[in-house]
């Protein structure tokens, strides 16, 4: 079963209104929330990420779905399940990195116990005074679909990892696909320019699941097509030394890039147009092919599966 199936599950069984957005949004307390848990050999190894880089990157991922719904990251908690193997370097040096992608945002609290292997839970709060908030749901036809952060560079950092291959690279090549992966860079800025200056109900996401992933949930949280002009999706450019590296750009995840529909999109990246219709279409230089649900579900990352 794969997670959106659980998701709907959760969502039918609760019959929650707050649940289907990166955030939650509580108007009432002015904040969003946002939890998201990191498992050992599921979401990161020991063999390839030191402490630190685990740490920063457990927060940076709950800072992007702050970012994703708006609001201004504020607080932190975090829970730690750990085997009896790991020592008190390693709680420094994660707390360390966990520190250094929180920003301006602090961490409260959180909650340490025994387990076999790693188990990580972050709690993120985010601010909404004077910000608009998004929602998937909030495409509209006619808005432009603008994007920020490159796409496809954790997904090979990723790949390299795992595989040790992909010689066409240089060094300096893979280590900036390696750093992608493991230190992932939330879009504060991007959220802030989006959330304050759009006067219009917009939506917005992270593509931590994939670029083609978080165009498709939008296109049909709103029963909108997403029409996208492949060219213009930030990448850099030596992915194109190795085949299908489109599909890497569209699938490879945990980018933690940011995507909307806006209406005003003065001094933003602008990579297509919502339209009516359904759906996603990705156009290149010489054909264009429709995101199937099929495709989403066969190319998308599977918490479930390490």
């Amino acid at each position: 079963m794969k997670e959106k199936e659980f998701i709907k599950i959760i969502t039918e069984t609760l019959q929650s209104s707050f649940i289907g957005d990166d955030c939650a949004l509580l108007e009432d307390l002015g904040i969003t929330v946002t939890q998201d848990s990191l498992v050992e050999d599921v979401h990161f190894s020991l063999k390839f990420a030191t402490p630190y880089q685990i740490g920063y990157k457990s927060v940076m991922v709950n800072i992007s779905d702050i970012c994703a719904s708006g609001a201004v990251p504020k607080y932190l908690t975090i829970a730690l399940s750990l085997p009896d193997n790991i020592d008190e370097s390693f709680i420094k040096e994660f707390y360390r990195g966990a520190k250094a992608a929180s920003g301006e945002a602090k961490i409260v609290g959180g909650d340490i116990t025994g387990a076999d292997k790693i188990y990580i839970s972050v709690t993120a709060i985010g601010c909404t005074k004077e910000r608009k908030i998004s929602s998937r749901k909030n495409a509209k036809i006619g808005q432009k679909i603008v994007i920020s952060g490159e796409h496809g560079s954790s997904g090979m950092g990723l790949s390299i990892l795992c595989k040790n291959n992909y010689t066409e690279f240089s060094e300096e090549e893979r280590k900036s696909f390696i750093t992608a992966h493991l230190m992932p860079e939330a879009q504060i800025e991007f959220s802030k320019k989006i959330s304050t200056s759009q006067t219009s109900d917009y939506a917005m996401m992270d593509t931590s699941d994939g670029l083609a992933d978080a165009l498709f949930a939008i296109a049909e949280a709103g029963n909108v097509m997403l029409d996208v002009d492949f060219e213009r999706i930030p990448h850099k450019k030596c992915l194109e030394k190795i085949n299908d590296y489109n599909k890497v750009i569209l699938y490879g995840g945990e980018d933690y890039g940011l995507i909307a529909t806006v209406d005003n999109a003065d001094g933003l990246t602008v990579i297509g147009k919502v339209k009516s219709g359904q759906g996603v279409r990705i156009n290149y230089k010489d054909f264009s092919e429709f995101l199937t649900k099929q495709d989403i579900e066969n190319n998308t990352y599977n918490h479930f599966k390490e």
